[in-house]
């Protein structure tokens, strides 16, 4: 169960290297981030299963729906538990066996689930164009210091996802006269790899096209992964091979690099998360009264739904109903 790649019965006797081969485009048909999470979805409720005495492939109805509450009464987020919920699914499918998803007595639950722990998200602080500034200011003039202020200004001037920014390439960008244009060739948006392109201006204030090129010149970076660890004595830490092969920050890293820049600022680190540069972006280019399709030409949003949603925010005291009486 928790290996989510349990081929149907009319593929089980395919040889062993075409079996390899249909289980490798089975993990493609979801984002890398998506398959681990699904399998630690699928390994707790095998565990569950095992503890409370359920067969967990095929698993019943009744067993899913138990494992779901479960997870509610441990405090678990609505998001997580509809994860949960998907990554069962999924595994199911890919086994061949029934959805055991796909019942009352499960859709009853979750909706329960929802009802009575809530599903608003834990909505994070904005990096607005004035935090990022406040916490530019904070780092020091190293070479870890060059990669960061290149890493968080980049990352706000291209609306970028984290896991964008460490997939980034040196090739991806290409120079332009009124700045550069980077080619992100795979997003969460984009499973398929259409790939899209992203304009970054020079800018007069966080000036992210000077930042990145203070970092690639300092570091020699000509080739491969733009954003590299570096380690506690200032060198970039190579694979000892290939330029092309060198390691890339994690999307762990730039959670942190965020959250060590903000407690710098003197904020607080514990309300801003690595979604904090492209919702900051989103934020300020609302406030300053940006269109909504050239926000979403560069945030790579398909829903107006969820950037409306920034610009509700951002807005909110603006022309306010009650501004003339209160």
């Amino acid at each position: 169960m928790a290996d989510l790649v349990i081929l149907p019965g009319s593929e089980a006797n395919l040889p062993a290297e075409a079996a390899a081969l249909v289980e490798a485009y089975q993990r493609a048909s979801k984002a890398d981030a998506t398959v681990r999470a699904y399998r630690g979805d699928a390994a707790l409720f095998e565990a569950w299963c095992v503890r409370f005495g359920f067969r967990s492939m095929p698993a019943s109805s009744e067993a899913v729906a138990g494992f779901l509450v479960h997870e509610a009464e441990a405090g678990r987020a609505a998001s997580t538990i509809g994860r949960r919920c998907a990554a069962i699914c999924y595994a199911h499918k890919l086994a061949g066996h029934p959805d055991p998803t796909d019942n009352e007595a499960v859709h009853a639950a979750v909706k329960g689930i929802r009802r009575r722990i809530g599903t608003a998200p834990d909505q994070k602080a904005a990096i607005t164009a004035e935090v990022l500034a406040a916490m530019l200011i904070r780092i020091p003039d190293t070479l870890t210091g060059k990669r960061d202020r290149a890493l968080l200004a980049l990352g706000f001037a291209g609306a970028f996802r984290r896991s964008e920014l460490v997939a980034l390439n040196v090739e991806d960008i290409r120079e332009d006269k009124d700045g550069i244009r980077i080619l992100v060739r795979r997003s969460k948006t984009d499973q398929e790899g259409r790939g899209m392109e992203k304009a970054i201006p020079h800018g007069r204030f966080i000036r992210p096209v000077l930042l990145l090129r203070e970092w690639l010149e300092a570091a020699g970076i000509t080739e491969g992964p733009v954003f590299r660890p570096v380690s506690r004595s200032g060198r970039l830490r190579s694979s000892g091979q290939v330029d092309h092969l060198a390691p890339r920050l994690t999307t762990q890293a730039v959670a942190d690099i965020i959250k060590k820049y903000a407690k710098a600022a003197g904020l607080d680190a514990s309300t801003f998360g690595a979604h904090g540069l492209r919702a900051g972006y989103i934020t300020t280019a609302a406030e300053r009264g940006a269109d909504l399709v050239r926000i979403m030409d560069q945030s790579g949003h398909r829903d107006t739904r969820t950037v409306v949603g920034y610009i509700r925010r951002a807005n909110a005291f603006k022309d306010h109903s009650g501004s003339g009486s209160l």
